[in-house]
């Protein structure tokens, strides 16, 4: 409706996610970088936790699209499988037919074909989305899978996206050996009040916008408070704020268009309180491990590639827990 009015292509802050609005700021660019050189040199299960709304299932779908072509993904977007469907999920993404078959030979089946994977030099990983609501039997399941190897190489690589909950849960005394596998953990921080206008902006330029920042200082404040830095929320009052401002024929996006678009949405303000320990742990985890992807990647010289097939070359390892 306010498309025209504002000059864009297409509306700028629909939640469904969409690739092309995804915004590297608020620690997700450092995150993405760290889960592609994670899944690509390094083993463990990995761990990606957010609130509801702070964009987890968008940097899953980012991730899918980034991750280097020897990497084959299984995307589980449905968490409440059972055990036998997660199964049958996992092994229909590797392409086989196990109609009928009984568990165990469903497991020598996919045993067999991620070894036939290794040979021809591919990597396979498992995305699970909204993992917190995974049932704790289809998570051991998970961990039983992971635990297949060939040598001393594992053939199946896990990230686990959720919600905090999700580690209220592995914390459970019968989760403990899921969690000792779990290398890396990345928690997604709400968006500032710093970062907040420009990921509004982001959103806009994205959707075709060329004009100057529409957003008032008050509206920004308004929308940073009611939202708590979620990007769905901020979608959602950004959305409702700009069809506010096209019934007033304004182009600048002032606090009682905001107010408005609270009203419309019964958001309430309640704060969202967040680990600080936890983000600064994930934050620094995600940059060591962005800088040893970029030292990885200058690392590959022109000289190292024309070097004799048959000698050893050493690769980067990473220890962190």
């Amino acid at each position: 409706m306010y498309l025209k009015h504002f000059g864009l292509d297409e509306p700028p802050f629909r939640i469904t996610p969409v690739t092309v609005f995804f915004f590297s700021g608020a620690n997700r660019g450092e995150i993405l970088d760290a889960l592609i050189y994670s899944i690509s040199e390094v083993e463990g299960i990995i761990k990606v936790s957010g609130e509801v709304g702070s964009g987890k299932t968008m940097l899953c779908r980012v991730l899918l699209e980034k991750l280097p072509a020897h990497i084959e993904t299984i995307y589980l977007a449905n968490p409440s499988l059972s055990r036998e469907e997660m199964l049958y999920a996992i092994a229909d993404g590797l392409g086989l037919n196990i109609e009928g078959e009984r568990v165990g030979i469903i497991m020598q089946r996919i045993q067999n074909k991620l070894e036939e994977k290794a040979r021809e030099g591919k990597r396979i990983v498992v995305l699970v989305d909204e993992a917190h609501a995974m049932p704790p039997d289809t998570l051991e399941e998970l961990r039983l899978l992971y635990n297949l190897q060939v040598g001393n190489a594992k053939l199946l690589q896990i990230v686990l996206f959720g919600q905090p909950e999700l580690n209220t849960k592995l914390n459970q005394p019968n989760m403990r050996q899921l969690k000792d596998r779990i290398a890396h953990h990345f928690h997604m921080q709400p968006l500032s009040r710093n970062t907040l206008e420009s990921y509004l902006m982001f959103r806009m330029r994205a959707a075709g916008y060329r004009g100057p920042n529409i957003f008032s200082p008050d509206a920004l404040k308004l929308i940073a408070k009611t939202s708590s830095g979620l990007m769905r929320r901020v979608n959602i009052l950004a959305d409702k704020s700009l069809l506010a401002a096209f019934v007033e024929n304004t182009h600048n996006i002032e606090a009682r268009h905001v107010q408005a678009a609270m009203h419309d949405s019964e958001l309430n303000t309640a704060p969202i309180f967040f680990n600080n320990k936890l983000l600064l742990v994930s934050a620094i985890t995600a940059l060591l491990l962005f800088g040893l992807a970029a030292w990885w990647m200058l690392d590959k010289t022109p000289l190292q590639q024309t070097q004799d097939k048959s000698s050893i070359q050493d690769k980067p390892s990473v220890v962190s827990g």
